[in-house]
């Protein structure tokens, strides 16, 4: 599919141009498709930068975002209405944003997923489940560019185009498979769903963080990570464009691990071996200490003594990743992924504090108590119960 079925329809930047479509989509019939472009890897946050929708008896919109940044009054009309979304977790923190936030959805990638497809892209379920092969050249470009070149705009129209067909066929193949009471399950929790508070210690998300070890280079890690993003906020970029992951990391590693000791020359090639005297590190690596407890800001000189640092925190903060919960995805044909199935913490933090005693009754609250849904309840106690009782 190359072209729209009614053409590529111009950007709506006005607000008398937004009047227009809220009533076309106010008037329209069944279902609405949205979909949402952002600028990741070029600006900072997850801004959406043009929404996109379509729904039978209005045909399809593109929206800007930069010059409607109100699309609440979009959001009115349009409730009661199901939406429907492909990987609905990642559009709706930038559409509740703009002021729409569906009152229930359907989304394209969950539902693939709990019908066992291999691949859940856009255009890979398009293609699998309709026939239709769609151009994906454009989905990580500049999306804050204006104007927005034409063949971008026609990819946007596109990615809504099918949606609705999407939608019908995998709730067939869903109900053929006996999985449409999960799905709905599904929805109606990420449709309900609160914002999701800020991450706590984001810094740690570093890509490459599991090379650091020792605190000092943890509080080198954190100190970098945190004024890159002061500067990428301030100046509206992508963090990556203002020093790398990579590269923060690597001047973490440099710092000298015994205070007043020489900053090594080069790094060890893995081939090499290691220099004459050093000890081979044996077990699990130290576990990470809390926040609390790396350097403070105050304290960031590399001649600050190692005694002063504070003691070793704990592990891990929630239950280890070992134990009986290994292996209870059931076999029942075309099965999910397992974090679909249900979430491996979720089974952790059971299987750490277990119910006691360990019956069908105690370990299904426990599972409601932790999100589980009455779905994964219901297929999951049976395993987790035998497990419990193995182990007790």
């Amino acid at each position: 599919m190359l072209e729209p079925r009614e053409g590529i329809p111009p950007v709506v930047e006005t607000e008398d141009a937004l009047a227009e479509v809220i009533a076309a989509f106010a008037a329209g019939t069944g279902p609405v498709a949205v979909d949402a472009e952002r600028a990741s890897g070029y600006r900072y946050g997850q801004r959406a930068y043009l929404v996109q929708l379509r729904r039978e008896g209005a045909g399809t919109a593109l929206i800007d975002p930069v010059g409607c940044p109100d699309l609440s009054g979009l959001g009115e009309a349009l409730a009661g209405t199901e939406w429907i979304l492909h990987a609905a977790t990642q559009d709706l923190p930038c559409l509740r944003d703009i002021g729409m936030l569906p009152t229930s959805l359907f989304d394209t990638e969950l539902a693939g997923r709990l019908a066992g497809f291999p691949r859940v892209g856009l255009g890979a379920m398009v293609e699998s489940v309709l026939g239709y092969a769609l151009e994906k050249g454009h989905s990580a470009v500049d999306w804050s560019t204006r104007p927005l070149p034409e063949p971008w705009l026609r990819y946007a129209a596109l990615d809504v185009e099918l949606l609705v067909d999407l939608r019908d066929a995998l709730e067939k193949e869903l109900d053929r498979q006996g999985k449409l009471e999960w799905a709905h399950q599904e929805f109606d929790a990420i449709a309900s769903a609160p914002p999701a508070p800020p991450r706590k210690d984001p810094w740690r998300r570093t890509s490459g963080m599991h090379k650091v070890r020792r605190r000092r280079q943890m509080a080198v890690v954190r100190e970098l990570w945190t004024a890159r993003d002061k500067v990428a906020q301030r100046r509206d970029v992508s963090p990556g464009k203002v020093l790398s992951d990579a590269a923060i990391v690597e001047a973490a590693l440099a710092v000298p691990v015994n205070v007043g000791a020489p900053r090594p020359a080069r790094f060890r090639q893995p081939h090499e071996p290691p220099p004459a005297g050093a000890v081979a590190g044996r077990g699990r690596p130290r576990p990470r200490p809390p926040e609390s407890e790396l350097p403070s800001p105050a304290s960031r000189s590399p001649a600050r003594p190692a005694a002063r640092l504070g003691r070793q925190g704990p592990g891990r903060r929630g239950p280890p990743r070992g134990g009986p919960h290994r292996g209870l995805r059931p076999r029942r044909g075309a099965e999910p992924p397992q974090e679909n199935l249900i979430t491996p913490d979720t089974v952790r933090r059971v299987c750490w504090e277990p119910p006691t005693p360990a019956t069908p009754d105690t370990v299904s609250a426990a599972l409601t108590g932790h999100g589980a849904r009455p779905w994964q309840v219901e297929l999951v106690t049976p395993l987790l119960v035998k497990a419990l009782s193995v182990t007790a």
